[in-house]
């Protein structure tokens, strides 16, 4: 459906004011009440989460003409309900926190309209202990949808840190009460990156099959895939790999592959060896017989996934096949770090067997820098609002918005196998096979080089 078929004849004539040419524009345009310029605005965000980036430059536009009729608007405007709402979905749809703090100066609010007033102005203000305060007595669900569905986010994300439950129920109220939107779109990347605070594998896959499936072209999704990317490893116990797989196939063929490349990259870190094997696998078999085996990162993401099936030896001539020029400043810090301890252990092997290789110093890791398409501010919630985000970044032609930032997660740091635990000191030296010593002593160095990488 057009979009001009969607809005009422005056939010029309606000879009129109936006795409005409700057000459057409100097006739005089009708007067819009504050509510038609948000409702305007509102469709666009809409289409926005839908995949219409071309669309962002119209919303720039749209906000600022929001600004300047809010702050023109006097305060008898705002005596109509319709407008008042209209003020604080302005705000909670990227709104300059300035224009609402002058605008609801000038009201005179019934105390229910001002704690409502100051719990937002609080969140944009980066407050969230004021803002659970203020809004502590608001139930999303009495109030009309459109509002109700962006307070019922901004009440979420608030609640992340102290009451995670609480936080995704009132994310599915946000998405009740908005289906279709900008705000469900946010709703969702938010609980994809909630449900492994929760532990909870099945909502975890459920919220990301939901996600994918309509919104994979939002110009926010690089959230959704650092949350994606954060939930796998650490729910990789709790799931099925092939429910992973029926997501994945969703995505076309290169986002699959970048998500599998970050997974097998966390994973490796993280000490998590068979996902780490699975994730490589999958990202360097690709689909329909396009192979992606010559991509460096896949090399070594594998490799690390493979220390135990080999030695040292080996492994350094494994990875030293590998394009350097083709990895990120990360990857090369990776690779340079795990050719050290393989250099070192082929060196010479230690008197004892419980004898450890000298530890390797490298920079904590940065994600590796994957793209998914050019990231947008979200633009429901303020940066001094957000919580930080589950570190991870994109799939390969997407990126986020602001609505309301994503609960942190910090994935478990897991041993490499149970081989990687200090050897008994009791234990007899000659119990031990010479290669099982060198495996055992190639595990334990890695990972103590990669345990202190990327929290």
């Amino acid at each position: 459906m057009r979009l001009a078929a969607t809005l009422s004849g005056a939010a029309f004539v606000a879009l129109l004011a936006v795409t005409a040419p700057e000459h057409a524009r100097a006739a005089e345009a009708p007067a819009l009440e504050p509510y038609q310029m948000v409702r305007c605005l509102q469709l666009v965000q809409d289409r926005i989460a839908a995949g219409d980036q071309a669309s962002l430059p119209m919303q720039r536009r749209l906000l600022e003409m929001t600004d300047e009729n809010m702050r023109a608007a006097s305060p008898d405007a705002f005596k109509e309900p319709k407008n008042f709402r209209a003020l604080l979905i302005y705000a909670m749809s990227g709104g300059n926190p300035l224009t609402i703090e002058q605008v609801v100066s000038r009201l005179s609010l019934e105390e229910a309209d001002q704690a409502l007033a100051q719990g937002i102005i609080d969140y944009l203000r980066g407050k969230p202990k004021s803002t659970v305060d203020a809004l502590a007595s608001v139930d999303p669900l009495t109030q009309i949808s459109e509002l109700g569905a962006f307070l019922a986010l901004v009440k979420g994300s608030v609640s992340i840190a102290q009451e995670p439950e609480q936080a995704m129920k009132l994310f599915d109220q946000a998405r009740l009460l908005s289906p279709g939107t900008l705000v469900e779109e946010a709703a969702l990347r938010r609980s994809v990156a909630l449900a492994p605070r929760l532990e909870d594998g099945a909502r975890f896959l459920r919220s990301s099959t939901q996600y994918v499936r309509y919104y994979l072209r939002s110009p926010y999704a690089s959230q959704f895939a650092d949350a994606f990317v954060a939930g796998i490893v650490a729910l990789h116990a709790s799931i099925s790999l092939d429910a992973l797989g029926e997501i994945t196939a969703m995505m076309d063929a290169e986002q699959e592959r970048v998500i599998y490349l970050r997974v097998a990259r966390r994973a490796a870190i993280d000490g998590l060896t068979e996902l780490s094997a699975f994730a490589a696998a999958k990202a360097e078999r690709g689909r329909d017989g396009q192979r992606n085996d010559a991509d460096p990162r896949t090399q070594l993401y594998s490799g690390l996934s493979s220390v135990t099936s080999g030695s040292a030896d080996d492994m350094l001539g494994k990875l030293s096949g590998i394009d350097r020029d083709k990895l990120s400043k990360g990857d090369r810090a990776l690779l340079d770090a795990v050719e050290a301890v393989a250099s070192e252990l082929t060196s010479a092997l230690p008197a004892s067997p419980n004898a450890k290789p000298k530890p390797v110093d490298i920079e904590d890791l940065p994600p590796a820098p994957i793209d998914i398409a050019t990231p947008a501010a979200d633009p429901m919630v303020p940066d001094a609002a957000e919580t930080p985000a589950p570190e991870t970044r994109p799939v390969t032609t997407i990126q986020e918005p602001a609505v309301v930032a994503a609960p942190s997660l910090k994935p478990r740091i897991v041993p490499l196998t149970a081989a990687a635990q200090p050897a008994s000191a009791e234990a007899p030296p000659e119990a031990e096979d010479p290669k099982i010593t060198e495996a055992r002593r190639t595990l334990e160095a890695i990972d103590e080089l990669l345990g202190g990488s990327p929290k």
